[in-house]
Formats: C-alpha cells, sequence, structure tokens
C-alpha cells in the first residue's frame, strides 16, 4: 500500500517552491530496486530507437527521446500513483488532473549542451503575461546524475516571466543556469515553462531521466500520449484510470507510431 512520506505542510512547502522556483527536488523518493529493474528494461529499448530513428538528431546529437510502453516494469502504480508526488501536483494543475506523458530523455557520449528552452508556449502570448502552472514534468533518474554525464541546467522564477524576459535577465547575469544532480531514487518535480537546457554526457555511460507529464484535465497536446494495452486498462485502479482518462487504449502495443511523435520539443 501506497503511502505519505511527507505531511502536509511539508507537501505545501514543496508546492510553493514550484510556484516560487519553477521545481522542487524530493530526496531518496523512489526505490532503488524498483528503477534499477527500469533501466535494465530501457535498456534494450534504447538501442532499438537509436537504430530505427537515431539520425533524427531531434534532440540534439546523440541525445534521444524515448515513450516507454504501458506494460511492466513501467506501467507501476508506485511511480505513477505515488501518493505525494499526487499531492504535490494537486496543488499545481488541479484535482482533475490527468496524466499525459511516461517517457525519457538520454543523453549519450557525444551529446551537446541544447539550446535554451521551455518545453510549453505561453497560454495566452499576446497579454505577456503568464498564468499559474498548466503542465508539470515529474523526472527522475535511472542512473546518478553527476556534473559529467549531462545533468539538466534550469533557472529560477523563468517559469512566470516571458522567455524574452528570461533570456534578457541570463545575459544581464542577474538569473543563473543551475545543474541539477541527482542521485538514484531522487524526484524533480517543475513547471514545464522554466527555461533550461540539456547538458553533454562526457562518460561513455548513458544518461536515462524519465518524464511523468501531469496536466490540468483541459490541456491537450496531440505530440504526447501513452498508449495504454487493454489488458493492462483492465487492472488500473479506479484512480489511474481517471489520471489516464483521456489517453488512447490499443488491443497491441505494435499500433503505436513508427516514430516519436514528439519532434518539436523547445518553445
Amino acid at each position: 500500500m501506497m503511502t505519505n512520506r511527507y505531511n502536509n505542510q511539508q507537501i505545501e512547502s514543496f508546492a510553493q517552491a514550484v510556484l516560487k522556483d519553477g521545481h522542487c527536488v524530493l530526496s531518496n523518493h523512489f526505490s532503488l530496486a524498483t528503477l534499477n529493474a527500469w533501466r535494465e528494461a530501457f535498456a534494450p529499448l534504447l538501442d532499438e530507437h537509436i537504430e530505427r530513428e537515431g539520425k533524427l538528431r531531434n534532440r540534439g546529437p546523440n541525445r534521444y527521446y524515448v515513450t516507454l510502453p504501458f506494460t511492466a516494469p513501467f506501467a507501476d502504480p508506485s511511480i505513477y500513483e505515488d501518493e505525494d508526488i499526487l499531492a504535490i501536483a494537486k496543488r499545481l494543475v488541479g484535482e482533475d488532473m490527468v496524466m499525459c506523458q511516461l517517457a525519457t530523455d538520454t543523453p549519450l557520449l557525444g551529446s551537446d549542451y541544447q539550446n535554451v528552452h521551455r518545453d510549453a508556449p505561453p497560454l495566452f502570448p499576446e497579454t505577456g503575461m503568464e498564468t499559474p502552472p498548466f503542465q508539470l514534468a515529474i523526472n527522475f533518474p535511472l542512473v546518478d546524475v553527476t556534473l559529467e554525464n549531462g545533468p539538466f541546467e534550469t533557472t529560477r522564477g523563468t517559469h512566470m516571466m516571458s522567455k524574452e524576459e528570461g533570456l534578457r535577465r541570463m545575459e544581464s547575469g542577474e538569473i543563473k543556469l543551475e545543474p541539477i544532480t541527482m542521485q538514484l531514487g531522487d524526484v524533480m518535480i517543475r513547471d514545464v515553462r522554466g527555461l533550461h537546457r540539456g547538458t553533454p554526457n562526457y562518460t561513455k555511460t548513458p544518461r536515462p531521466m524519465v518524464v511523468i507529464g501531469y496536466s490540468r484535465r483541459w490541456l491537450y497536446r496531440p505530440e504526447v500520449s501513452i498508449h495504454i494495452p487493454r489488458t493492462t486498462f483492465d487492472t488500473l485502479s479506479e484512480r489511474a484510470r481517471h489520471l489516464l482518462r483521456f489517453n488512447p487504449i490499443v488491443e497491441s502495443l505494435e499500433d503505436k507510431p513508427e516514430v516519436e511523435v514528439y519532434q518539436a520539443y523547445a518553445y
């Protein structure tokens, strides 16, 4: 049975950090055994992806976005129904939120710095104003993240200003990019509008970072979705079915697209 690690005051503190800075980190949160099983199951998926569409270089050289199949070990309620993460997410994107994404970002040796970007455009760019959060990325690595193997670099507070203003403040030195090193088991919760970039992996070991997307119920981004096998859907809890309610149910995962649909990722 999944239980809360944090009390209501701590949950509120994490949510406030995301509202203020754009992200927070939960240390030692997920089971190492679970994540090691994910890493082993992911390795052949990465090899297959590189062989199939590595030439696209859509995330930059030697960096790959791979959607995870919603089957064991990845269809794990101890991960996507984690009580603490759901409690924080609900404070940020609403009680009726949806789970819309289950994927990975993996730089290999030979990867490079990405351009600084956001993962979503503003909802109402003509106003020049930002809104409360509407989509979150729940990020957790499948290996320790060090300064050498491609840490995610992000900024504080840029989710609540225009991209142009954020870049201006970065250029002036008022705001700095910060590398986020993480231990296996750590979890980052972030507003996808914060300015950030991927960095080079200088090691010979891939650095997979999982992303689970939770968003407000009305936000539909057709480039991301989770194909749920009917046999898996039949085993889901009532809460999981509600979280995943807008994703396609398929008879077989062989029905998935030939290539990743999520190609344009930077805004």
